[in-house]
């Protein structure tokens, strides 16, 4: 029995020291490409949106879309994007991240012929390879919450694609610990997909190339 402790406490320390250094790589290789000053965005013509729910399960307005929304309206605004491709999930008819996008920037009075859906963007690595097989885009400005964006620039990068990030609002840790667990998590699992896997989107289906 002891002999059996020992060798599990091994392994979770090592897959521990794994995770960790996965998530020291990511986020190293991928600092300088976010953003929190608008001002020192570079212009890009199109600004993708990652998708997430627009209500917490408890109720109430959930903070990380509210403050991606914000995100993408101060970068049109700014003239630092001239377009905007919001991508997400679309699972059933009650659940549509991008058509919900897509009402709060027309709300805040972004031109509907200045927005696209990408209703595929069923997780990070499908919304940012649909941007260029799907989108014909190669260069863009990913909006999304900071602890998200080291992820989204990573894949990005394995695929060649010119990107950075405008870091939208964060929210306290202390709202969303269980968050914070899976997106540590999330990194050394991405590393597996890109590098191991080679997992590519559940869909890709016909080219729809922005004209901008």
């Amino acid at each position: 029995m002891k002999k059996a402790i020992a060798i599990m406490t091994k392994l979770l320390i090592s897959a521990i020291v794994v995770i960790a250094l996965a998530n020291i790589w990511v986020i190293v290789q991928t600092s300088g490409s976010l953003y929190e000053n608008i001002a020192d965005v570079p212009e890009s013509k199109l600004a993708l949106v990652l998708g997430t729910s627009k209500y917490m399960v408890g109720g109430g307005i959930n903070p990380y879309f509210k403050n991606r929304i914000e995100a993408a309206v101060q970068l049109y605004r700014a003239g630092k994007v001239k377009h905007i491709l919001v991508s997400g999930d679309n699972r059933t008819i009650y659940y549509n991240e991008p058509e919900t996008m897509k009402k709060e920037l027309l709300r805040s009075g972004i031109p509907e012929a200045h927005i696209t859906l990408d209703y595929a963007g069923l997780r990070t690595l499908d919304s940012i390879v649909r941007s260029k097989e799907v989108f014909g885009q190669n260069r863009f400005t990913i909006v999304t919450q900071k602890f998200h964006g080291y992820r989204a620039i990573f894949i990005s990068q394995f695929y060649n694609i010119e990107t950075t990030c405008f870091i939208a609002g964060d929210v306290p840790i202390t709202n969303s610990p269980l968050l914070m667990i899976r997106e540590f998590l999330a990194r050394p699992l991405a590393i597996i997909d890109l590098y191991l896997l080679k997992t590519s989107p559940k869909f890709l289906g016909d080219k729809e190339e922005l004209d901008i």
